[in-house]
């Protein structure tokens, strides 16, 4: 490790838990990061201290893309996404937009989810994500 990496860690040892957490909201604000994810019980403290940081609210992870709508004249392009999207085959996929509103990717990252929902809003679908 560098010599500051190590003046860091020393300090780190010597603070309380309350100065640990405003340093971790201090962190977040300055950097744009979200901390929420325990790391070695650090983000236990602020909540048992009482400490100055505010709620903690639970991100949402996963995400469901809905297919809500296909007009008829781009339910060919929208079939192909969703073939290219799933492992459906042609005739599944036929199915699958028979009875909308329905999920065509369940429990995906926000990014998976962003990119599903714009190739089928190109294609001409009317997608939502939950």
């Amino acid at each position: 490790m560098s010599t500051t990496t190590n003046e860091i860690i020393e300090k780190l040892k010597s603070i309380t838990l309350l100065e640990a957490a405003e340093l971790v909201s201090q962190i977040e604000e300055t950097f744009g990061v979200d901390a929420s994810v325990p790391i070695g019980g650090m983000m236990a403290a602020p909540q048992e201290g009482g400490g100055g940081s505010s709620e903690t609210v639970e991100e949402k992870t996963t995400f469901d893309v809905i297919l809500e709508d296909v007009p008829s004249d781009k339910r060919v392009a929208v079939l192909k996404v969703i073939r290219n999207l799933t492992s459906l085959g042609l005739k599944e996929a036929k199915e699958f937009t028979t009875s909308l509103p329905k999920a065509v990717k369940e429990s995906v990252s926000k990014e998976e989810a962003e990119e599903a929902k714009q190739q089928l809003e190109q294609a001409g679908g009317k997608v939502k994500i939950n």
